[in-house]
């Protein structure tokens, strides 16, 4: 019997040690936390949650709506009023979209968030779980991508009468 010779897994590798992820896999990688939203997608949440006023984090490519803020633009140093889509980068910098969506909704805003599923996260526990969560069923096919996403999706909404 040979026996391999394993490496200590890197502390974010032991927090995921049931994924089947290579290091490679978009998963770990800052260069995916950019994730274009699906028309076909927000043409049904914005039948049921919109019209909305704002879409917070976009770019002239990919906005849904007329009104939107660039990254230059800095969508969490601006305000959010009315009906406002979030589709945030999935990366290490959610949490703080999160917590601008929570705040909005505070002060009046409806903030219909579309956010990976991560159900283990400070921010989902902090935040998301404080809005309406839906589970997205199924994997989504992001814009400009040619398969579907490698994590689950959920809507969150936040609104007045739906937070604390």
């Amino acid at each position: 019997m040979i026996s391999a010779v394993k490496k200590p897994l890197a502390k974010k590798d032991r927090r995921r040690s049931g994924l089947a992820v290579s290091p490679g896999s978009v998963h770990w990688s800052s260069a995916s936390e950019n994730w274009a939203t699906p028309q076909d997608f927000f043409d049904r949440v914005a039948a049921e949650f919109g019209p909305f006023d704002l879409d917070a984090c976009a770019s002239a490519e990919n906005t849904k709506c007329d009104r939107y803020y660039t990254p230059a633009e800095d969508g969490l140093s601006q305000p959010w009023t009315g009906r406002v889509w979030l589709n945030p980068p999935y990366g290490r910098t959610i949490g703080l979209w999160m917590r601008k969506a929570y705040e909005s909704a505070k002060a009046g805003a409806i903030v219909v968030c579309l956010v990976p599923a991560r159900t283990d996260t400070a921010w989902w526990h902090d935040y998301a779980a404080k809005g309406t969560v839906r589970f997205i069923r199924g994997r989504l096919k992001f814009a400009g991508h040619h398969k579907d996403a490698p994590f689950p999706s959920a809507i969150v909404v936040f609104n007045s009468q739906n937070i604390d």
